[in-house]
């Protein structure tokens, strides 16, 4: 028993459990030996497969939940009859597939998510068609003014899946870590050029500081622009118009959870703010504080997931604060070259 390496307990003729090993009582907890199983085991679907193996003497699966702290812990349990010196018995071994079941959920969820998405602008795009089929079919101003609003529809499905590409494209090569050294000032001041008209649109202002401060990292230059590009557009769509957005860069002579010398970079915005309950998940993807703004603002929901993949790639971090009416501050710590 203590040479299995999963948690196992044996249950004797008598249906009293005669043996546990290490791993079973740190589940089951101690003093178990001697005692009937059904007073020890409370969990109607590991009970019912034990009592199906002993009638029938034939292997059955069960089901039990444990909790580890405030983590629930998914086992699956399987129950073998076992031929003793001192009579019949049943063998349960335990199989933590927690993770396996929440991959599977992220899963359903994910395709769930896509569907809906797509589903909304597809219905206002195959609505439109059959209007302009029909009652709309001579009225010039009626068809142009559909054939605008099912042109934005077709361009947010399409920004849909070029973020769904770059996201599976960031977690196909995260287990890889570039080592090429970057110029990271000048990644930075290339996503704010890029942005100048947005944020001259919303009159916005960029205002950069700590270049001297921004040395070499080791990074993909083409991904830490993309995170750069998308923090920044973030905080000039949300940051509200006529407002300052700041980027700004320091050394860290060592950080603690990155064990080494860092460079942060802050890209702070002086908007409505977040709401804390939100901050934890801002990073999932398709996750929106508010689904109508965003979806008018051109979000897809999956930019924040796409940043945290490539940050996590370049083996950095991210660290999100704010206050309702005071604005967002966005951390992004990366290592020093």
């Amino acid at each position: 028993m203590a040479a299995i390496p999963l948690p196992a307990l044996i249950i004797d003729s008598e249906g009293r459990i005669s043996a546990v090993n290490d791993a079973g009582t740190e589940i089951f907890g101690r003093l178990l030996q001697g005692r009937h199983y059904a007073t020890a085991i409370r969990q109607p679907r590991l009970l019912d497969a034990i009592d199906r193996t002993i009638a029938t003497g034939t292997a059955h699966e069960g089901e039990l939940q444990s909790w580890e702290g405030p983590r629930e812990i998914s086992y699956g349990a399987s129950c073998r009859p076992l031929d003793l010196p001192g009579g019949a018995a049943v063998l349960i071994c335990l199989m933590d597939r927690t993770d396996r079941e929440r991959a599977g959920m992220m899963r359903r969820d994910f395709v769930a998510n896509v569907s809906h998405e797509l589903r909304t602008p597809l219905t206002a795009l195959l609505g439109f068609i059959e209007t302009l089929r029909g009652a709309a079919r001579d009225d010039a101003q009626a068809r142009e003014r559909f054939l605008g609003i099912m042109q934005g529809e077709a361009e947010r499905m399409n920004r849909i899946v070029e973020d769904l590409l770059s996201l599976s494209r960031v977690e196909e090569d995260e287990r890889m870590r570039p080592t090429k050294l970057q110029d990271l000032a000048g990644i930075i001041d290339s996503a704010v050029q890029s942005l100048r008209p947005l944020a001259e649109a919303q009159n916005v202002t960029i205002d950069v500081s700590g270049r001297e401060e921004a040395g070499p990292v080791p990074g993909d230059a083409d991904q830490l622009q993309q995170v750069m590009t998308n923090l920044l557009e973030n905080a000039i769509k949300y940051g509200g118009a006529g407002k300052t957005v700041t980027v700004a860069m320091r050394k860290i002579d060592r950080d603690a959870e990155l064990r080494g010398p860092a460079i942060c970079i802050e890209v702070t915005d002086r908007g409505e703010g977040i709401d804390p309950i939100h901050l934890p998940r801002l990073t999932e993807r398709f996750y929106r504080v508010d689904s109508h703004r965003s979806r008018q603002m051109g979000g897809t929901g999956l930019g924040l997931a796409i940043v945290k993949h490539i940050i996590g790639r370049h083996r950095g971090r991210l660290a999100v604060s704010s206050k309702i009416g005071q604005g967002s501050r966005f951390s992004v710590f990366l290592p020093a070259g």
